[in-house]
């Protein structure tokens, strides 16, 4: 198994991408630490893990406070002794009032809470984990962008200055942190329409633009090679291999899944 003897912490563990990620972490045979805001939903990614034969205990965190995210991995280092993999794959703003809006139309706050709120939590993740994964000179820290990232769209608001922010600092923790031996990578795919929050996003859009939902998810998987969005099988099954050794080479970079619609 690519992650056997291997402990990873998960941020957003509730969510799909967390939720989807995790369990394939588990069937690689990582041992899993999961925490989100909503304890209820870790807790049935933990159950399920569990209950196909996987390692996995659940905390409440809000990867948004600082203190909470430092006494958690505290308290992970503190019981196992060091982690290998950190994932973080929270949404901490709601979609309805930052995305489907004219930048005309867009206040000031709604623009900067996603800028603030996704590089907030992934600076906060990631220092907590580079700060334990260098006295042990290994590790990877991971995230999950979308191609607004890289790719211009209009109505996405402060969403894709975020997530190119991210995958800026993706670059400067492999620059300064590659030298330790931790690796840093980002995911970066397509909308994912399995998911509630693109479900609500491309609603957003459609409705924005005057068309049927099925019509504008037709249009964006258009833009692909496939003409066919991202998985979250397909982003899960990525994420295993950039956290094992396998993927060894690979740091400061972005694994591009949008199946053609950003060509490399």
């Amino acid at each position: 198994m690519l992650l056997e003897n291997k402990t990873a912490v998960i941020y957003g563990a509730g969510g799909a991408i967390g939720g989807a990620v995790a369990r394939a972490f588990a069937r690689e045979g990582a041992k899993l630490f999961l925490t989100g805001r909503n304890l209820a939903s870790v807790t049935t990614t933990a159950k399920d893990i569990i209950a196909a034969g996987g390692a996995a205990e659940t905390a409440q965190v809000d990867a948004l406070d600082e203190r909470a995210v430092e006494e958690h991995i505290a308290a992970v280092i503190k019981k196992v002794g060091a982690i290998d993999v950190s994932f973080n794959a929270i949404t901490p703003v709601p979609q309805p009032g930052t995305q489907g809006i004219p930048i005309v139309e867009l206040s000031v706050e709604s623009f900067l809470a996603p800028i603030t709120a996704y590089m907030r939590s992934y600076f906060l993740s990631a220092r907590a984990a580079a700060r334990r994964m260098v006295e042990k000179r290994s590790g990877v820290i991971l995230i999950h962008t979308p191609e607004p990232a890289r790719l211009g769209a209009p109505l996405v608001g402060g969403m894709g200055p975020a997530w190119a922010a991210m995958e800026a600092f993706n670059r400067n923790l492999s620059a300064e942190f590659g030298s330790h031996g931790i690796r840093a990578v980002c995911l970066r795919s397509t909308g994912l329409p399995e998911t509630r929050t693109i479900e609500v996003v491309f609603g957003l859009h459609a409705k924005a633009m005057g068309i049927p939902q099925e019509q504008f998810l037709a249009f964006i998987e258009g833009m692909t090679h496939r003409k066919r969005s991202s998985t979250l099988a397909e982003v899960a099954n990525v994420a295993v291999f950039l956290a094992s050794d396998k993927a060894s080479g690979m740091t400061g970079t972005v694994a591009n899944l949008t199946g053609g619609m950003i060509v490399d």
